[in-house]
Protein backbone atom coordinates (compact mmCIF):
# COMPACT_ATOMS: atom_id res chain seq x y z
CA UNK A 1 0.00 0.00 0.00
CA UNK A 2 1.43 3.36 -1.08
CA UNK A 3 2.12 5.66 1.86
CA UNK A 4 1.00 9.25 1.22
CA UNK A 5 3.43 11.78 2.64
CA UNK A 6 2.05 15.08 3.89
CA UNK A 7 3.66 18.09 2.20
CA UNK A 8 5.17 20.49 4.73
CA UNK A 9 6.71 23.95 4.64
CA UNK A 10 9.35 24.32 7.36
CA UNK A 11 9.96 27.72 8.93
CA UNK A 12 12.70 28.59 11.41
CA UNK A 13 13.11 31.95 13.12
CA UNK A 14 16.71 32.49 14.25
CA UNK A 15 18.84 35.24 15.69
CA UNK A 16 20.75 37.17 12.98
CA UNK A 17 24.00 36.23 14.76
CA UNK A 18 23.35 32.49 14.39
CA UNK A 19 26.11 30.84 12.29
CA UNK A 20 25.01 29.44 8.95
CA UNK A 21 26.06 25.88 9.84
CA UNK A 22 23.97 26.00 13.04
CA UNK A 23 20.94 27.27 11.11
CA UNK A 24 21.32 24.40 8.62
CA UNK A 25 21.57 21.84 11.43
CA UNK A 26 18.39 23.15 13.01
CA UNK A 27 16.52 22.70 9.74
CA UNK A 28 18.04 19.24 9.22
CA UNK A 29 16.72 18.14 12.60
CA UNK A 30 13.22 19.49 12.05
CA UNK A 31 13.23 17.84 8.61
CA UNK A 32 14.16 14.56 10.29
CA UNK A 33 11.28 15.02 12.73
CA UNK A 34 8.89 15.65 9.84
CA UNK A 35 10.13 12.49 8.12
CA UNK A 36 9.59 10.50 11.33
CA UNK A 37 6.03 11.81 11.50
CA UNK A 38 5.35 10.86 7.89
CA UNK A 39 5.76 14.09 5.98
CA UNK A 40 8.04 15.50 3.33
CA UNK A 41 9.57 18.96 3.23
CA UNK A 42 8.71 20.91 0.07
CA UNK A 43 10.32 24.17 1.19
CA UNK A 44 12.51 25.45 4.04
CA UNK A 45 12.37 29.09 5.08
CA UNK A 46 14.71 30.85 7.49
CA UNK A 47 13.61 34.14 9.02
CA UNK A 48 16.28 36.18 10.82
CA UNK A 49 14.80 38.28 13.61
CA UNK A 50 16.39 39.64 16.78
CA UNK A 51 12.98 39.66 18.46
CA UNK A 52 10.10 37.42 17.29
CA UNK A 53 6.98 39.23 16.14
CA UNK A 54 4.59 39.64 19.07
CA UNK A 55 1.48 38.76 17.07
CA UNK A 56 2.59 36.03 14.63
CA UNK A 57 6.17 35.27 15.74
CA UNK A 58 7.26 35.36 12.08
CA UNK A 59 6.19 38.79 10.85
CA UNK A 60 3.49 39.94 8.42
CA UNK A 61 5.65 39.94 5.29
CA UNK A 62 6.87 36.37 5.83
CA UNK A 63 3.34 35.21 6.67
CA UNK A 64 2.08 36.48 3.29
CA UNK A 65 4.98 34.72 1.54
CA UNK A 66 4.25 31.44 3.36
CA UNK A 67 0.51 31.66 2.61
CA UNK A 68 1.20 32.14 -1.10
CA UNK A 69 3.63 29.20 -1.08
CA UNK A 70 1.16 26.98 0.82
CA UNK A 71 -1.67 27.83 -1.60
CA UNK A 72 0.51 27.27 -4.67
CA UNK A 73 2.03 23.96 -3.50
CA UNK A 74 -1.14 22.81 -1.70
CA UNK A 75 0.92 22.21 1.44
CA UNK A 76 -0.93 20.44 4.24
CA UNK A 77 1.41 21.61 7.00
CA UNK A 78 3.31 24.74 7.94
CA UNK A 79 5.66 23.87 10.80
CA UNK A 80 7.50 26.55 12.74
CA UNK A 81 10.68 25.20 14.35
CA UNK A 82 10.15 27.23 17.52
CA UNK A 83 7.92 27.12 20.60
CA UNK A 84 5.07 29.58 20.00
CA UNK A 85 2.45 31.02 22.29
CA UNK A 86 -1.14 29.81 21.71
CA UNK A 87 -2.14 33.30 20.51
CA UNK A 88 0.65 33.32 17.90
CA UNK A 89 -0.31 29.90 16.51
CA UNK A 90 -3.93 30.99 16.33
CA UNK A 91 -2.96 34.20 14.50
CA UNK A 92 -0.80 32.27 12.00
CA UNK A 93 -3.57 29.74 11.37
CA UNK A 94 -6.05 32.57 10.89
CA UNK A 95 -3.87 34.25 8.24
CA UNK A 96 -2.66 31.16 6.37
CA UNK A 97 -5.82 29.04 6.36
CA UNK A 98 -8.52 30.15 8.78
CA UNK A 99 -10.83 27.22 8.10
CA UNK A 100 -7.95 24.68 8.10
CA UNK A 101 -9.40 23.18 4.92
CA UNK A 102 -5.97 22.57 3.39
CA UNK A 103 -3.16 23.79 5.65
CA UNK A 104 -2.57 23.37 9.38
CA UNK A 105 -0.05 25.43 11.34
CA UNK A 106 2.05 23.67 13.99
CA UNK A 107 4.96 24.69 16.14
CA UNK A 108 7.84 22.42 17.19
CA UNK A 109 5.97 21.03 20.21
CA UNK A 110 2.91 20.17 18.09
CA UNK A 111 5.10 18.12 15.78
CA UNK A 112 6.81 16.27 18.64
CA UNK A 113 3.44 15.53 20.22
CA UNK A 114 2.16 14.12 16.92
CA UNK A 115 5.22 11.84 16.73
CA UNK A 116 4.73 10.80 20.35
CA UNK A 117 1.09 9.99 19.64
CA UNK A 118 2.07 7.94 16.58
CA UNK A 119 4.63 5.86 18.50
CA UNK A 120 2.80 5.43 21.81
CA UNK A 121 1.93 1.79 22.50
CA UNK A 122 1.24 1.51 26.22
CA UNK A 123 -1.79 3.02 27.96
CA UNK A 124 0.52 4.98 30.27
CA UNK A 125 2.41 6.56 27.36
CA UNK A 126 -0.90 7.52 25.69
CA UNK A 127 -2.11 9.14 28.90
CA UNK A 128 1.14 11.09 29.23
CA UNK A 129 0.79 12.37 25.66
CA UNK A 130 -2.83 13.36 26.29
CA UNK A 131 -1.71 15.32 29.36
CA UNK A 132 1.08 17.07 27.46
CA UNK A 133 -1.33 17.91 24.63
CA UNK A 134 -3.82 19.52 27.00
CA UNK A 135 -1.07 21.58 28.63
CA UNK A 136 0.27 22.74 25.25
CA UNK A 137 -2.86 23.02 23.13
CA UNK A 138 -5.49 23.75 25.77
CA UNK A 139 -4.82 27.50 25.98
CA UNK A 140 -5.68 27.85 22.28
CA UNK A 141 -9.35 27.53 23.10
CA UNK A 142 -9.43 31.28 23.64
CA UNK A 143 -9.32 31.51 19.84
CA UNK A 144 -12.34 29.25 19.48
CA UNK A 145 -14.06 31.34 22.11
CA UNK A 146 -13.43 34.50 20.08
CA UNK A 147 -15.06 32.91 17.03
CA UNK A 148 -18.07 31.85 19.07
CA UNK A 149 -18.37 35.33 20.59
CA UNK A 150 -18.40 36.88 17.12
CA UNK A 151 -21.12 34.48 16.04
CA UNK A 152 -23.41 34.61 19.10
CA UNK A 153 -22.34 37.58 21.22
CA UNK A 154 -25.15 39.89 22.25
CA UNK A 155 -25.08 43.65 21.73
CA UNK A 156 -24.95 45.69 24.92
CA UNK A 157 -23.56 42.89 27.09
CA UNK A 158 -20.03 43.01 28.52
CA UNK A 159 -19.72 39.22 28.26
CA UNK A 160 -20.88 37.47 25.11
CA UNK A 161 -22.03 33.88 24.72
CA UNK A 162 -18.62 33.07 23.18
CA UNK A 163 -16.85 33.94 26.41
CA UNK A 164 -19.21 31.61 28.28
CA UNK A 165 -18.36 28.82 25.86
CA UNK A 166 -14.67 29.51 26.42
CA UNK A 167 -15.13 29.09 30.16
CA UNK A 168 -17.05 25.87 29.57
CA UNK A 169 -14.22 24.53 27.44
CA UNK A 170 -11.68 25.53 30.06
CA UNK A 171 -13.58 23.65 32.74
CA UNK A 172 -13.94 20.64 30.44
CA UNK A 173 -10.19 20.55 29.78
CA UNK A 174 -9.45 21.04 33.47
CA UNK A 175 -11.66 18.06 34.30
CA UNK A 176 -9.97 16.00 31.59
CA UNK A 177 -6.55 16.89 33.01
CA UNK A 178 -7.62 15.84 36.51
CA UNK A 179 -8.92 12.49 35.22
CA UNK A 180 -5.70 11.81 33.31
CA UNK A 181 -3.53 12.71 36.31
CA UNK A 182 -5.61 10.38 38.48
CA UNK A 183 -5.10 7.49 36.04
CA UNK A 184 -1.38 8.24 35.79
CA UNK A 185 -1.12 8.19 39.59
CA UNK A 186 -2.40 4.61 39.45
CA UNK A 187 0.42 3.59 37.10
CA UNK A 188 2.96 5.56 39.15
CA UNK A 189 1.86 3.71 42.29
CA UNK A 190 2.32 0.35 40.56
CA UNK A 191 5.77 1.34 39.22
CA UNK A 192 6.82 2.68 42.63
CA UNK A 193 5.77 -0.64 44.17
CA UNK A 194 7.92 -2.53 41.67
CA UNK A 195 10.93 -0.34 42.46
CA UNK A 196 10.39 -0.78 46.19
CA UNK A 197 10.23 -4.56 45.74
CA UNK A 198 13.49 -4.52 43.75
CA UNK A 199 15.21 -2.54 46.51
CA UNK A 200 14.05 -5.08 49.09
CA UNK A 201 15.60 -7.82 46.96
CA UNK A 202 18.76 -5.69 46.61
CA UNK A 203 18.43 -5.69 42.82
CA UNK A 204 20.63 -3.06 41.22
CA UNK A 205 19.27 -0.96 38.37
CA UNK A 206 20.97 0.75 35.43
CA UNK A 207 19.17 3.33 33.28
CA UNK A 208 20.01 4.11 29.65
CA UNK A 209 19.72 7.79 28.78
CA UNK A 210 20.78 9.77 25.74
CA UNK A 211 19.84 11.79 22.72
CA UNK A 212 17.09 10.25 20.63
CA UNK A 213 18.30 7.69 18.07
CA UNK A 214 21.65 7.18 19.86
CA UNK A 215 21.07 3.42 19.99
CA UNK A 216 19.72 2.92 23.54
CA UNK A 217 17.15 0.28 22.56
CA UNK A 218 19.76 -1.57 20.49
CA UNK A 219 22.09 -1.58 23.50
CA UNK A 220 19.28 -2.85 25.76
CA UNK A 221 18.68 -5.71 23.32
CA UNK A 222 22.40 -6.49 23.04
CA UNK A 223 22.85 -6.65 26.82
CA UNK A 224 19.61 -8.36 27.83
CA UNK A 225 18.01 -9.95 24.72
CA UNK A 226 14.91 -7.95 25.63
CA UNK A 227 13.68 -7.60 22.05
CA UNK A 228 12.82 -3.92 22.36
CA UNK A 229 11.57 -2.15 19.25
CA UNK A 230 14.42 -0.59 17.27
CA UNK A 231 14.09 1.88 14.39
CA UNK A 232 16.38 4.38 12.71
CA UNK A 233 14.12 7.30 13.55
CA UNK A 234 13.58 9.85 16.30
CA UNK A 235 11.47 8.93 19.35
CA UNK A 236 11.07 5.27 18.40
CA UNK A 237 10.82 4.47 22.14
CA UNK A 238 8.43 6.25 24.50
CA UNK A 239 7.58 3.71 27.20
CA UNK A 240 10.06 2.31 29.70
CA UNK A 241 11.38 -1.14 28.83
CA UNK A 242 13.28 -3.18 31.41
CA UNK A 243 15.54 -6.14 30.74
CA UNK A 244 17.69 -8.33 32.97
CA UNK A 245 21.45 -8.66 32.54
CA UNK A 246 23.08 -11.64 34.27
CA UNK A 247 26.66 -10.99 35.41
CA UNK A 248 28.42 -14.35 35.89
CA UNK A 249 30.22 -15.25 39.12
CA UNK A 250 33.85 -14.31 39.63
CA UNK A 251 36.44 -16.76 40.90
CA UNK A 252 39.65 -15.56 42.48
CA UNK A 253 42.65 -17.26 40.78
CA UNK A 254 43.99 -18.15 44.23
CA UNK A 255 40.60 -19.55 45.25
CA UNK A 256 40.56 -17.31 48.31
CA UNK A 257 37.39 -15.43 47.36
CA UNK A 258 34.24 -15.98 45.35
CA UNK A 259 31.78 -13.41 44.01
CA UNK A 260 28.43 -14.96 43.07
CA UNK A 261 26.64 -14.08 39.86
CA UNK A 262 23.88 -11.49 39.96
CA UNK A 263 21.09 -10.01 37.90
CA UNK A 264 21.14 -6.32 37.04
CA UNK A 265 18.02 -4.63 35.69
CA UNK A 266 18.55 -2.29 32.74
CA UNK A 267 15.87 0.21 31.72
CA UNK A 268 15.49 2.12 28.46
CA UNK A 269 13.13 5.03 28.03
CA UNK A 270 12.38 8.08 25.89
CA UNK A 271 15.28 9.76 24.12
CA UNK A 272 15.97 13.45 24.60
CA UNK A 273 16.15 16.21 22.01
CA UNK A 274 17.09 19.88 22.12
CA UNK A 275 14.44 22.48 22.90
CA UNK A 276 12.31 19.84 24.60
CA UNK A 277 9.92 21.97 26.70
CA UNK A 278 9.84 21.37 30.47
CA UNK A 279 6.10 20.64 30.16
CA UNK A 280 6.86 17.60 28.00
CA UNK A 281 9.52 16.38 30.43
CA UNK A 282 7.02 16.83 33.25
CA UNK A 283 4.38 14.85 31.36
CA UNK A 284 6.76 11.88 31.20
CA UNK A 285 7.61 11.98 34.91
CA UNK A 286 6.38 8.44 35.55
CA UNK A 287 8.36 7.11 32.57
CA UNK A 288 11.51 8.91 33.73
CA UNK A 289 11.05 7.68 37.31
CA UNK A 290 13.07 4.56 36.45
CA UNK A 291 15.94 6.84 35.44
CA UNK A 292 15.64 8.95 38.58
CA UNK A 293 15.66 5.87 40.80
CA UNK A 294 18.53 4.03 39.05
CA UNK A 295 21.83 3.16 40.76
CA UNK A 296 23.82 3.98 37.61
CA UNK A 297 23.20 5.93 34.41
CA UNK A 298 24.63 4.94 31.06
CA UNK A 299 24.67 8.03 28.84
CA UNK A 300 24.53 6.44 25.37
CA UNK A 301 26.13 8.60 22.67
CA UNK A 302 26.19 8.15 18.89
CA UNK A 303 29.92 8.40 18.16
CA UNK A 304 29.23 8.99 14.46
CA UNK A 305 26.93 11.98 15.04
CA UNK A 306 28.48 15.23 13.73
CA UNK A 307 26.72 17.11 16.58
CA UNK A 308 28.05 14.78 19.26
CA UNK A 309 29.18 17.48 21.73
CA UNK A 310 26.03 19.56 21.37
CA UNK A 311 23.85 16.47 21.92
CA UNK A 312 25.83 15.56 25.04
CA UNK A 313 25.17 19.05 26.42
CA UNK A 314 21.44 18.74 25.64
CA UNK A 315 21.17 15.45 27.55
CA UNK A 316 23.19 16.77 30.49
CA UNK A 317 20.96 19.85 30.71
CA UNK A 318 17.83 17.68 30.92
CA UNK A 319 19.46 15.38 33.50
CA UNK A 320 20.23 18.48 35.57
CA UNK A 321 16.59 19.57 35.21
CA UNK A 322 15.63 16.16 36.64
CA UNK A 323 18.10 16.59 39.51
CA UNK A 324 20.39 13.79 38.28
CA UNK A 325 23.59 15.75 37.75
CA UNK A 326 25.34 13.95 40.64
CA UNK A 327 24.11 10.44 39.82
CA UNK A 328 26.92 7.91 39.03
CA UNK A 329 27.25 7.91 35.26
CA UNK A 330 29.28 6.37 32.41
CA UNK A 331 29.55 7.75 28.89
CA UNK A 332 28.96 4.90 26.42
CA UNK A 333 30.02 5.84 22.90
CA UNK A 334 27.95 3.59 20.65
CA UNK A 335 28.19 2.63 16.94
CA UNK A 336 31.99 2.21 16.83
CA UNK A 337 31.45 -0.27 13.98
CA UNK A 338 30.99 2.88 11.84
CA UNK A 339 34.57 3.99 12.52
CA UNK A 340 38.00 2.33 12.55
CA UNK A 341 37.58 0.87 16.04
CA UNK A 342 40.60 -1.44 16.31
CA UNK A 343 42.84 1.18 17.89
CA UNK A 344 40.14 2.02 20.46
CA UNK A 345 39.80 -1.61 21.52
CA UNK A 346 43.56 -2.18 21.56
CA UNK A 347 43.38 -4.61 18.66
CA UNK A 348 45.21 -4.82 15.38
CA UNK A 349 43.51 -6.16 12.32
CA UNK A 350 45.89 -8.27 10.21
CA UNK A 351 46.14 -7.46 6.52
CA UNK A 352 44.82 -10.36 4.50
CA UNK A 353 46.16 -11.77 1.28
CA UNK A 354 45.25 -14.77 -0.87
CA UNK A 355 47.73 -17.61 -1.19
CA UNK A 356 48.39 -19.64 -4.33
CA UNK A 357 45.63 -22.11 -3.51
CA UNK A 358 43.08 -19.55 -2.43
CA UNK A 359 44.32 -19.75 1.15
CA UNK A 360 43.81 -16.64 3.24
CA UNK A 361 47.17 -15.43 4.54
CA UNK A 362 47.86 -12.87 7.25
CA UNK A 363 50.75 -10.45 7.22
CA UNK A 364 54.07 -12.35 7.51
CA UNK A 365 52.63 -15.73 6.54
CA UNK A 366 53.89 -17.69 3.58
CA UNK A 367 52.20 -20.25 1.36
CA UNK A 368 51.79 -23.46 3.31
CA UNK A 369 51.25 -25.79 0.34
CA UNK A 370 54.24 -27.78 -0.95
CA UNK A 371 53.24 -27.59 -4.60
CA UNK A 372 53.01 -23.83 -5.11
CA UNK A 373 55.80 -23.99 -7.74
CA UNK A 374 53.96 -26.60 -9.84
CA UNK A 375 52.00 -24.77 -12.56
CA UNK A 376 50.19 -27.97 -13.57
CA UNK A 377 48.72 -28.58 -10.15
CA UNK A 378 44.87 -28.66 -10.35
CA UNK A 379 44.55 -25.95 -7.74
CA UNK A 380 46.55 -23.59 -9.97
CA UNK A 381 44.48 -24.09 -13.07
CA UNK A 382 41.89 -21.37 -13.66
CA UNK A 383 38.34 -22.50 -13.00
CA UNK A 384 35.90 -22.09 -15.87
CA UNK A 385 32.98 -21.53 -13.50
CA UNK A 386 32.96 -19.75 -10.17
CA UNK A 387 30.04 -18.93 -7.90
CA UNK A 388 29.31 -15.20 -7.95
CA UNK A 389 29.66 -13.25 -4.73
CA UNK A 390 32.17 -11.67 -2.34
CA UNK A 391 34.33 -14.81 -2.18
CA UNK A 392 34.70 -14.88 -5.97
CA UNK A 393 35.69 -11.21 -5.95
CA UNK A 394 38.35 -11.91 -3.34
CA UNK A 395 39.63 -15.04 -5.14
CA UNK A 396 40.06 -13.15 -8.38
CA UNK A 397 41.88 -10.32 -6.65
CA UNK A 398 39.15 -7.84 -7.49
CA UNK A 399 37.78 -5.27 -5.09
CA UNK A 400 34.14 -4.72 -4.26
CA UNK A 401 33.51 -1.03 -5.02
CA UNK A 402 30.76 -0.86 -2.39
CA UNK A 403 33.04 -2.33 0.29
CA UNK A 404 35.88 0.00 -0.69
CA UNK A 405 33.52 2.98 -0.40
CA UNK A 406 32.38 1.77 3.02
CA UNK A 407 35.97 1.36 4.25
CA UNK A 408 36.84 4.81 2.94
CA UNK A 409 33.84 6.33 4.76
CA UNK A 410 34.86 4.56 7.98
CA UNK A 411 38.42 5.88 7.65
CA UNK A 412 37.23 9.45 7.02
CA UNK A 413 34.72 9.34 9.88
CA UNK A 414 37.35 7.98 12.27
CA UNK A 415 39.66 10.87 11.40
CA UNK A 416 36.79 13.31 12.03
CA UNK A 417 35.61 11.73 15.29
CA UNK A 418 39.09 11.31 16.86
CA UNK A 419 38.17 8.89 19.71
CA UNK A 420 41.38 9.66 21.59
CA UNK A 421 40.13 13.25 22.05
CA UNK A 422 36.76 11.98 23.29
CA UNK A 423 38.59 9.79 25.79
CA UNK A 424 40.56 12.75 27.08
CA UNK A 425 37.69 15.26 27.06
CA UNK A 426 35.23 13.03 28.95
CA UNK A 427 37.67 11.03 31.07
CA UNK A 428 35.81 11.72 34.34
CA UNK A 429 32.74 9.89 32.97
CA UNK A 430 34.65 6.63 32.32
CA UNK A 431 34.24 6.64 28.51
CA UNK A 432 33.48 3.23 27.03
CA UNK A 433 33.37 2.46 23.32
CA UNK A 434 30.93 -0.19 22.07
CA UNK A 435 28.77 -1.25 19.18
CA UNK A 436 25.36 -2.59 20.15
CA UNK A 437 24.66 -3.56 16.54
CA UNK A 438 27.93 -5.48 16.00
CA UNK A 439 28.19 -6.52 19.69
CA UNK A 440 31.66 -5.05 20.06
CA UNK A 441 33.31 -4.49 23.46
CA UNK A 442 30.16 -5.34 25.44
CA UNK A 443 32.22 -7.43 27.87
CA UNK A 444 34.20 -4.35 28.91
CA UNK A 445 30.93 -2.45 29.46
CA UNK A 446 29.48 -5.28 31.58
CA UNK A 447 32.68 -5.45 33.63
CA UNK A 448 32.56 -1.67 34.24
CA UNK A 449 28.91 -1.94 35.33
CA UNK A 450 29.78 -4.80 37.68
CA UNK A 451 32.68 -2.89 39.23
CA UNK A 452 30.53 0.22 39.78
CA UNK A 453 27.63 -1.65 41.36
Amino acid sequence: MLKIMKKAILVDVIDPETPKIEAEKRLEEIESLVSTYGGISIDKIIQKKSLPDYETYIGKGKVREIKLQADTEKAELVIVNNILKPRQIYALQDRIDKRSEHTQVWDRVDLILKIFSKHAKSTEAKLQIALASIKHMGPRIFGMGQDLMQQTGAIGLRSGQGETNTELMKRHLSKQEQNIRKKLEHYQTISAGHRKQRRRKNLKTVALVGYTNAGKSSLLNALTNKGAYVADQLFATLSTRIGSLFIPPKHDPDATSYQPGKNVLISDTIGFIRDLPPSLIEAFTSTLAETIDADLLLHVIDIADPDIHRNIRVVEKILTHLGLQDKPKFYVFNKIDLIDHDAILGEETPHLAIGCCGELLTTGDSNSCDHHDDPDHPDHRPKSLMKAGPEAIKSLGWHDAEELARQKAIHELHAYVQPEKLLKRYRKFTPLFVSAHAKLNLDSLIEAIDDQL
